[in-house]
């Protein structure tokens, strides 16, 4: 039997999270019925944005310049700082509406595993950015996986030697999900009921 044409794009959009075999087979076919100029619109905005996008130089968020709009932006409280693993993180928190400081981002989480340590995450900048600036609080908004915990547990005992509050969020975000994909409800009372960690 012949290799169905379309194999090469299935195995590609077969890649994306969550799609699969079949899903990634009903995609192909969409693409396939859409009129050439839409293909083409969409293959030059992928690229477009491939190559425009750059990282914050401060908080390491996405961005199409050297500072996001978030840093950029003076009516945010700048000294309140949220950490997060990746900036998908940033847009799951930001469509809650609930959170007015800054960020960090620290480009992933600690993993031996996968060997992701702390010497491969942003958290020398974090130090960096402690050492320049004050801050308020610094909430840990980091995924309550084996991993989060693990890097939870880390920046809890790096942020003792500074005079600053530090929380968690509450667990009304379910253990080893994903915060990308929590309702902006739940994250909302994830924040408003965050918890101060003890400093020993």
């Amino acid at each position: 039997m012949a290799n169905n044409p379309l194999d090469p794009l299935i195995l590609e959009l077969a890649k994306l999270p969550g799609i699969g075999p079949k899903s990634a087979q009903r995609l192909a076919f969409h693409l396939l019925s859409l009129p050439e100029t839409d293909v083409v619109n969409m293959a030059n905005i992928m690229m477009t944005v491939r190559q425009s996008i750059q990282y914050c130089d401060t908080c390491f968020n996405i961005s199409l310049s050297t500072n996001c709009h978030i840093c950029s932006d003076y009516s945010r409280q700048h000294a309140q700082l949220c950490i997060v693993a990746e900036p998908k993180d940033i847009f799951a928190i930001e469509r809650t509406q609930e959170f007015k400081g800054v960020y960090h981002v620290l480009g992933g989480l600690i993993s031996p595993l996968d060997g992701a340590y702390p010497d491969t995450l942003r958290i020398a900048e974090l130090i960096e950015r402690l050492k320049k600036s004050e801050y308020s609080e610094i909430i840990l908004a980091i995924n309550p996986t084996i991993e989060g915990e693990s890097t939870i547990l880390y920046l809890q005992s790096l942020l003792k030697s500074y005079t600053v509050k530090v929380s968690t969020l509450a667990y009304g975000l379910p253990v080893g999900s994903d915060m990308d994909y929590a309702d902006e409800l739940t994250l909302q009372k994830a924040f408003l009921g965050r918890r101060w960690v003890e400093s020993k």
